[in-house]
């Protein structure tokens, strides 16, 4: 189907408004949102929940029902204000849901996606949210029982939701979005990876990051079992990261994650600073996209992270948007009491060639544990 024909039906709904995070599944989709001459007011909140949330409040001023986006990963993410806020049973708001099929059963995909795509119809279930299926293959008039299903739904105060499988939608446009920055992120990893000792840990965030991490430690240090990938949970990263750096007080923690990670989540820095971690680095890599899932501009573009990290608490917060900076602040860095914050501001792109780790997510479990912790691994 041409996202412009999908633009319309949308459009037909009555809705004007649209708000979520992009999903490679929904590139073509996130692609034209992304242009200047979609016609919707456009928002690209901090997370899927946050979405809803605007949702409502276009409904509550205007009568009108809003669409949300997203990876179906980000059905957990909505699943509190669905409940308690949109539910019939409660406030009884229409909306409607885009939703991108990653790990559609049958079909190969990342181990972080698998569990999630053979649940997201259940799930949509539970939740009491009917929902169609669109893919590549469908007719005109399979396409346009969708979208009357869908108005159906929202006149009568429902939600609803529509799961497009990969390469369901297509267009003849691209992201085009890039930012100011210079310095490569695998570059700044590398420069990362250098830095740390043999004992100190690293935990990663889901997406490029993680790939780039994988490939760097196995072509500076002979191997990745230093790092812990976390190859989905967008967002959780720093947690995970304190909760090893709480218990191993004795290694320093490094944990390695985007801007637009950070922003999901951003509570953990007001929540790390009032801890006060001291062997915790935390390294946020800018380059104001949701690079991993297509390149869209995050709803904080120009914003800078450090500072907010520096009114939270952090007893160091610092930005660099160089080499030969990052390599003075990591330097610093490896002598202080954390919390430390450092932001790396970098361009947006990857090697074609990145690689994905060829491991098992378990294996890499297992390779980590055994790595810092053999004692208890077995």
């Amino acid at each position: 189907m041409r996202v412009e024909t999908f633009v319309e039906e949308i459009k037909s709904l009555g809705i004007t408004t649209i708000a979520g995070v992009p999903d490679s599944a929904l590139q073509p989709f996130c692609n034209y949102l992304n242009g200047e001459e979609h016609g919707f007011s456009h928002f690209v909140p901090a997370n899927e929940g946050a979405a809803v949330g605007i949702a409502i409040g276009t409904y509550l001023s205007t009568g009108k029902p809003a669409c949300v986006y997203m990876q179906n990963s980000g059905i957990g993410n909505i699943v509190n204000p669905v409940t308690s806020l949109a539910n019939e049973a409660v406030y009884d708001i229409p909306m409607l849901f885009i939703i991108g099929w990653r790990g559609e059963p049958g079909k190969k995909d990342e181990p972080q996606h698998r569990f999630m795509g053979e649940i997201t119809r259940d799930i949509l279930e539970v939740l009491q949210i009917p929902n169609a299926v669109l893919s590549a293959d469908m007719t005109e008039k399979e396409t346009d029982k969708i979208f009357k299903a869908a108005g159906d739904a929202l006149l009568r105060n429902k939600q609803y939701a529509i799961i497009v499988k990969r390469d369901a939608l297509e267009t003849d446009g691209a992201n085009s979005y890039q930012n100011a920055f210079t310095l490569c992120r695998e570059d700044a990893i590398s420069e990362i990876i250098k830095s740390v000792s043999a004992e100190d840990i690293i935990v990663s965030t889901t997406g490029k990051i993680s790939r780039e991490v994988y490939e760097q430690c196995d072509k500076i240090v002979g191997h990745h079992k230093q790092a812990f990938l976390t190859v989905g949970g967008m967002g959780h990263a720093g947690m995970i990261a304190f909760g090893i750096a709480q218990q191993r007080k004795d290694k320093k923690i490094y944990c390695i994650e985007g801007d637009g990670a950070v922003l999901m989540h951003m509570g953990e820095l007001a929540f790390l600073a009032k801890q006060q971690p001291e062997n915790f680095v935390h390294i946020c890599l800018n380059n104001d996209a949701h690079e991993s899932v297509g390149g869209m501009p995050t709803g904080a573009v120009g914003k800078d992270f450090f500072r907010t990290a520096k009114d939270c608490g952090y007893s160091y917060a610092v930005c660099v948007e160089d080499l030969r900076g990052l390599q003075t602040e990591l330097k610093e860095i490896k002598e202080m009491k954390g919390p430390v914050f450092l932001e790396v501001k970098v361009k947006i792109g990857a090697r074609k060639d990145l690689g994905r780790p060829k491991e098992s997510a378990v294996e890499n479990r297992n390779h980590f544990m055994r790595y810092h912790f053999p004692e208890i691994a077995d």
